[in-house]
């Protein structure tokens, strides 16, 4: 049987179970999963989960900010300015929802009370830096990618903005902070990852065993192991930057492409595969695969982030946003 549609029966299964029984067979889930929809032609993409519940998503294609509100799946758009095509979300230190906006080549802070935009624009000397994805450290600092092959800090008190040139060019993608407070990103075209010092801004390459993997996505687990979505080989991959080890594992099925990856409270990998059109789970503990085919096609979910309990992405091809809960 299909090792896919296999794992969606068992799920269904599972779900359709008594509830002594469901409790007495698994320590986790049941998984439930559920879309809500958005504004049509939106494009909604990466999310974040906000302190009050709601969840922030982009609008990259309407160029607009998303607030939905999952208790009743109503939602509201803020317009973030002429041209804007929004690419990634996440809530500051200050509660606020802080985006990189790359139709405006400038970071975008949205307060969440009454909603209002503010730009800090990228340098001119970066006309089109085609910015992706950003974290905060644990000084406050703002870390941005852009994928022309610059990342950058920005300071939101001052608003002092440094952009740096990446070491090898084009493709600065995804980008993460480990519990350490070491910041570490991804890049696609250049087929590495690479760690920033947060003091001098310079980055450090380091290769993954596969070449031309095309690491796309990085996210860190609770030891500070940063785990890759290699959207050209496929793979899921694992490096400890404690030893300098290396680990890989081929998504199932035929053509994997793996976009996004996430790592939930309880260190369980959380990937999205385009050649599936699908969310999977990873469990690194057992080395076994779960499968969450959307239930419509070309889901396209380009991110994943969470809180604990839930797993959020944007399905940027059908303007849902979709969560899948893991405990009961």
């Amino acid at each position: 049987m299909n090792r896919r549609k296999f794992l969606s029966f068992s799920t269904a299964a599972f779900l359709t179970a008594p509830a002594l029984l469901r409790g007495a067979s698994a320590q986790e889930g049941p998984f439930r999963v559920k879309y809500f929809p958005v504004a049509p032609g939106s494009g909604s993409r990466d999310t974040a989960s906000a302190p009050d519940g709601t969840v922030w998503y982009c609008g990259q294609r309407n160029g607009t900010l998303g607030r939905l509100d999952p208790r009743d799946g109503s939602f509201k758009q803020f317009d973030l300015g002429k041209g804007a095509a929004p690419h990634g979300v996440i809530i500051g230190p200050d509660g606020a929802a802080w985006v990189t906006e790359g139709g405006q080549n400038a970071i975008a802070r949205v307060d969440p009370g009454d909603h209002k935009v503010q730009l800090f624009r990228l340098p001119e000397s970066e006309a089109y830096a085609n910015l992706n994805t950003a974290v905060f450290d644990k000084n406050g600092i703002y870390w941005f990618t852009g994928q022309s092959g610059i990342y950058g800090r920005l300071d939101p008190k001052s608003g002092d903005m440094t952009v740096f040139k990446s070491p090898r060019g084009r493709g600065t993608y995804g980008i993460t902070i480990t519990p350490k407070g070491d910041i570490w990103y991804a890049s696609l075209a250049g087929n590495h990852i690479a760690k920033i010092d947060t003091a001098t801004g310079n980055a450090t390459v380091v290769e993954p065993p596969t070449p031309n993997q095309g690491a796309r996505r990085v996210w860190s687990d609770s030891k500070s192991r940063i785990w890759v979505s290699e959207w050209n080989s496929g793979n899921v991959s694992m490096h400890d930057p404690a030893d300098g080890s290396w680990k890989a594992w081929k998504l199932p099925g035929t053509g994997p492409r793996t976009y996004a990856v996430y790592v939930d409270e309880k260190d369980k990998v959380w990937l999205t595969d385009f050649g599936a059109n699908a969310i999977v789970r990873f469990d690194p503990v057992s080395e076994k695969f779960d499968s969450f085919p959307s239930d419509m096609a070309g889901a396209n979910v380009r991110q994943l982030a969470g809180k604990p309990g839930e797993v959020w992405g944007g399905e940027s091809g059908t303007n849902r946003l979709v969560r899948i809960q893991t405990v009961a």
